[in-house]
């Protein structure tokens, strides 16, 4: 263990640190990562299942929702908040996605700023400077878009900027974005991967051969601690995996995980752009009556190049993915029991 390494630890093994989105994915992970260097966690839950899952982790759970203000009294005496809760539908914009990401953003952090806490992560992400344009080896100066690719870009961005205004002398907010968040306990990217392939629904766009950057859940809560106790006051950070992957070997090498063999088929760019335009234009002139499961949010997110550099990380948060896309990888097969004894 280095240096760098121990200092994180301990500094992490110091804090009181409240998680919002616990139960989930990503959430899970940050509460094992937290507990394991020795730190204090609470977060917050909506279900009873959801309760129970934060229990047996060994954090405290909160019960509460993001549109709700009677929990915000639990945030006193942390001296951390990492807001992981979101809304990441790719759908047409919708007042619930709306109060979620935005509205429940702010009255967040700005009981999290009058009850003390000292320090937040917003744990943003890369659609945010989406447009359905390649976005290539973009860093953190890349400036917001006039026109984004859809709901889901677009709440988060405003939600990305309500939680920076927050920030103070006292208050420090830090964002990190990842992209692709994979690793074993997926709930969301492989499972609906598979989905897909096993209901015939899949095919590559324009033969999937275009990089993209990835996240290892890892590397992604390596980042959110490294931003957590390094990171400047009102600063960006992209995290991701050491570097971009084709899209095709990267998607077909997570299938394999669960021993499924990517298709074939493939569909033009041009096409898929095509009815993502209609899609959208078909919800525009129905007033939202009609909704296609093909728009423009989720072209850009997975038809096109999408890759940034993670050179400020590295510089300013001597951050270095810990885990690689092979170890990965093999994680997944060991998990899924798809490994040859």
């Amino acid at each position: 263990m280095n240096k760098s390494e121990k200092n994180l630890l301990m500094a992490m093994s110091k804090r009181s640190v409240f998680i919002t989105g616990g139960s989930g994915f990503v959430g899970q992970n940050i509460i094992r990562h937290y507990l394991a260097a020795g730190a204090e966690v609470l977060a917050l839950v909506r279900s009873s299942d959801a309760e129970r899952r934060v229990q047996e982790l060994g954090a405290r759970p909160i019960k509460g929702d993001l549109s709700e203000s009677g929990w915000f009294s639990s945030l006193k005496g942390c001296d951390l908040l990492i807001h992981a809760a979101a809304d990441t539908s790719h759908a047409y914009r919708s007042k619930q996605q709306w109060q979620t990401n935005v509205e429940g953003t702010t009255g967040l952090f700005r009981a999290a700023r009058e009850a003390g806490v000292k320090r937040a992560v917003y744990i943003s992400t890369e659609s945010v400077l989406l447009t359905g344009k390649p976005l290539v080896m973009a860093d953190e100066t890349h400036p917001l878009p006039r026109r984004f690719a859809g709901a889901y870009s677009y709440t988060k961005a405003v939600a990305e900027q309500s939680a920076l205004e927050q920030a103070g002398d006292q208050f420090e907010v830090v964002v990190v974005r990842p992209r692709f968040v994979w690793g074993s306990g997926d709930t969301t990217a492989l499972p609906q991967l598979v989905a897909a392939v096993k209901s015939d629904k899949f095919a590559w766009i324009a033969g999937g051969d275009y990089l993209s950057s990835t996240t290892h859940i890892d590397n992604l809560c390596q980042g959110i601690s490294r931003a957590a106790e390094f990171g400047s006051n009102k600063e960006i950070y992209f995290i991701s995996d050491e570097q971009p992957q084709r899209f095709r070997d990267f998607v077909s090498q997570l299938l394999a995980t669960q021993d499924i063999a990517a298709p074939d088929k493939t569909v033009p760019r041009w096409l898929v752009k095509a009815l993502a335009q209609l899609g959208d234009l078909a919800f525009r002139l129905s007033g939202g009556r009609l909704q296609s499961s093909l728009n423009r949010q989720v072209f850009a997110t997975s038809a096109v190049e999408v890759t940034f550099t993670i050179d400020k990380a590295r510089r300013e948060l001597d951050y270095i993915p810990v885990k690689s896309v092979e170890q990965g990888m093999l994680e997944l097969k060991k998990a899924s029991g798809s490994m040859a004894s």
